[in-house]
Parts: structure tokens; C-alpha cells; sequence
């Protein structure tokens, strides 16, 4: 059925292609492969399409993946004779990217396959004129008139729009490999809800996540930008996010564990729920109950519930692997590496900003050189490391102006080498000589 779809697409796209027919069948193998280079499979479905041999497969995904910037050379060059973007090169744009959409089902069909097929049909309208509508709200989701519960992070009235929220992600220090799946997520979604709203049937996939990282690389922050454009594409009608951990659902007594791993699942729904160190749940017969209940709820409540689970990554697998039923609704993971020096100092710096200090030139070298001097293992907390290196710095610049009777807004504002160096141990009130981690 993938093949039919996929030979329906290619003589589709031949019909209105306006060039050679070699050229435009070059161009849809290029996208295809681009499409399902990641879905297991596809390379001998993709060759007996295309009626190529299968060593041409990567250098073919390479040229496609071009296009997911801009149009196709075929579409370019119908563009550039027709500067009313008519009909014609809309029409193009259109055949391509349902060919882009049906090679998502060569081989096995993954989220990959799915994302990209969006991306670079997307490209292609857009490049021709034509609109990409927003979505429409999925109408399996419904609004809940009841209020939050009080402890529910919920987002403010009105809800940001999708794109102040990719604004908001795109703006987060580093994460770009992050920022990318997110946005390739968010494609596809955006997709399916409007493809639910036209009475189209869409493929079962999990919209569950797993996130896997050190301490500080903003776990956190993504989550509650993900929850809410989970809200955004109209699949989840408050967008919130709830944070716990083992002890939040793990109770003394096997059966209440069910009953409390519930009862905070029950303050999700209708968003998020976000489970930090979810690897501690594994291992013993309290956290196994925990995740039973929570594999049972994610089935129970699939339309209204996203779950996102959190740790470092080997404990995480073996997290994963500990009950079938987490293998098959999480298959997506976003990997969020370690910030680098320049990076770090760029995070400080907007801590400061934000709280209206101003570091000097030198204080920030001297904020480098700790950094180099901190070992980077499991224990280093990243962004949490600068923003201790900060709350210390403040408390040591209250101390340094202790005798300064109307200090200025300058002295106020300023941080200075010595503010990032601890003091000696007489001159210094403790908690505040030792940044941690």
C-alpha cells in the first residue's frame, strides 16, 4: 500500500512537473530518500520506486535533505520564469510534498520519516506562495472547565501563541540539536491535528518523550515549552506541566503507590506530567507498582496526557527496559549535551542581566577560569553551577559594600573579580564561599 501511495505521489508530481521527467524523477528519489534515510527497510522499497540500486540511497538523502531550506531545483527555476508565482509552480509544490508524505511509509514508518516529509513539503509550498495553514483544534480534545488545582504550573491567559513559543525555544542558550527535534515534532503534530480535523486517519504514534542529560542543560525549561506547544497544536487542552519525582509517587505500602502514582497523574491531565530521575523508579517492587500505574494512566488518558521522563542517560535505558509497556510509548529521545565554557558564561551573564547586575569584563574571565578548573562528571550542574556561582557572587558583593554607607547604582549593579572568588574563611559569611553544584 506505502509503494502504491508513494507510485500515485511520483506520477502526480510528473504531470505537473513542467521539465524533463528525468529532472522531476530525480528530485522525488531526493526527497524520498531523505525522507525514510532512518526508517528501517525503506532502502530497498525506495530502490524498487525509483527503479535505482540502493548504493545510491545516501548521496540521494544527502541532495534531499537540502531542500527542506528551500525549493527544489525544478520548482527554482519555475519561479524564477514565473514572477506571479501562479498555478502551476503551486501545483508543484503541492505534488511534491504529498510525495514527500507518502515516502514517510517506505519501510517501517517512524517519527523521523514523518518530521522530515513535513519539513520539506512545507519548504516547498512556502517557497512557491502557497499558505501553510495553522491548525485546526484536534476535536478529540476538549476543553476542561474545571479549575486547576493550585499547585498546577498553568500557563498564563492568554495562552502563548506557537510561534512566541518557538521564539521562546529558539532563544535558550545552546540545546540546537534539541531545538531541532522539537520543531520536527512540532511539524508533525501540527500536521496530524490538521489532517483529524479534515476526517483524515493518522498513524498510531506515541507523543511521548524521554529526555536524557546532566543536571542543568534545561530539561525543565523545554519541558514547560513543549507542554505548551503540545497545547499550542491543539492536542492537549491546558498545556501545564507538573513536576515530580520518585517520592512524589512512590507510597510505604505496596497498593498505595497505585493510588498516590494516580492521584498526581490526575493533576496532569489535560498537559504534561514531568518525571525527573525517572530511573530511580526501577529496581524494586514500590517504584515497579509506580510504573505499572503510570504505563495503565498513559493508555487510559493517551489524548489528554503528554509524559515526559528525565535522567542521565544509561540509567534511563535501563529504565526503559525495565517494563515492556515504556518501550512502546516512548521511542522518541532528545539528548541534551553538556554546555560548553562560552556557553555557561552566556547563561551568567543573562542571570545577571535578568536580576539587573553587570558583571566586568574580568569578572567574567575569572567566571572562565573556574570553569576550567571544574571537573566535568555527573556531578557538575551546568546551568545550575553558574547560577550558584551567581547567588554566591551577590551575597560577596553585599559583603564588600558593607561599609559603604549610599553606594551609587553603578556599585550596586557591579560584579567585580572579587565576587567570584571565594574569600577567606574569616572575611566571609559561609554559604556564601563555595558555589554548588
Amino acid at each position: 500500500m506505502a509503494d502504491d501511495d508513494l507510485t500515485e505521489a511520483l506520477a502526480a508530481l510528473l504531470d505537473v512537473g513542467g521539465a524533463a521527467r528525468s529532472l522531476v524523477s530525480d528530485e522525488a528519489a531526493a526527497v524520498a530518500a531523505a525522507v525514510c534515510r532512518d526508517s528501517p527497510g525503506a532502502r530497498t522499497s525506495w530502490a524498487d520506486s525509483f527503479g535505482t540500486a540502493t548504493g545510491t540511497f545516501d548521496e540521494m538523502a544527502a541532495i534531499g535533505l537540502a531542500y527542506a531550506t528551500g525549493p527544489t531545483p525544478v520548482l527554482a527555476g519555475r519561479l524564477a520564469r514565473d514572477q506571479d508565482l501562479g498555478e502551476q509552480a503551486r501545483a508543484y509544490a503541492r505534488r511534491m510534498a504529498e510525495l514527500a508524505m507518502a515516502a514517510a511509509s517506505l519501510g517501517e514508518l517512524t517519527i523521523s520519516a514523518l518530521a522530515t516529509a513535513t519539513v520539506v513539503g512545507n519548504a516547498q509550498l512556502v517557497a512557491a506562495g502557497e499558505s501553510v495553514p495553522q491548525p485546526a483544534v484536534d476535536p478529540r480534545v476538549r476543553e476542561s472547565s474545571a479549575p486547576a488545582p493550585p499547585d498546577v504550573d498553568e500557563p498564563e491567559s492568554p495562552a502563548s501563541s506557537l510561534e512566541e513559543l518557538l521564539a521562546e525555544l529558539d532563544a535558550l542558550v545552546g540545546l540546537a540539536a534539541v531545538k531541532t527535534e522539537v520543531r520536527h515534532q512540532t511539524q508533525l503534530l501540527r500536521i496530524q491535528a490538521l489532517r483529524g480535523s479534515k476526517g483524515l486517519r493518522n498513524p498510531e504514534l506515541t507523543r511521548h518523550l524521554v529526555f536524557v542529560g546532566n543536571p542543568g542543560t534545561g530539561k525543565t525549561t523545554v519541558a514547560r515549552l513543549v507542554a505548551g506547544i503540545y497545547r499550542a497544536v491543539g492536542l492537549l487542552p491546558k498545556g501545564h506541566l507538573v513536576e515530580c519525582d520518585r517520592s512524589e509517587l512512590v507510597a510505604g505500602y505496596l497498593g498505595q503507590t497505585a493510588l498516590k502514582t494516580a492521584e498526581v497523574i490526575e493533576r496532569a491531565l489535560g498537559g504534561a506530567l514531568f518525571i525527573d530521575e525517572a530511573y530511580a523508579l526501577a529496581g524494586d517492587e514500590f517504584g515497579s507498582e509506580a510504573i505499572d500505574t503510570l504505563v495503565k494512566e498513559m493508555e487510559d488518558h493517551r489524548d489528554e496526557l503528554l509524559v515526559i521522563v528525565a535522567g542521565y542517560p544509561a540509567p534511563m535505558q535501563r529504565f526503559i527496559d525495565s517494563n515492556p509497556g515504556l518501550e512502546s510509548r516512548f521511542r522518541l529521545t532528545l539528548f541534551f549535551e553538556d554546555y560548553g565554557d562560552d556557553e555557561l558564561v552566556e547563561i551568567f551573564a543573562r542571570i545577571a542581566s535578568g536580576a539587573d547586575f553587570t558583571p566586568t569584563e574580568d569578572a567574567l574571565a575569572t567566571l572562565r577560569a573556574l570553569l576550567q578548573a571544574t571537573p566535568r562528571d555527573e556531578g557538575f550542574g551546568n546551568g545550575r553551577f553558574v547560577r550558584n556561582v551567581f547567588e554566591s557572587a551577590i551575597v560577596r558583593q553585599a559583603w564588600r559594600l558593607r561599609d559603604v554607607t549610599d553606594p551609587d547604582v553603578d556599585q550596586l549593579r557591579g560584579l567585580r573579580t572579587e565576587d567570584l572568588v571565594a574569600a577567606p574563611a574569616d572575611a566571609m559569611p559561609d554559604d556564601a564561599s563555595v558555589p554548588r553544584s
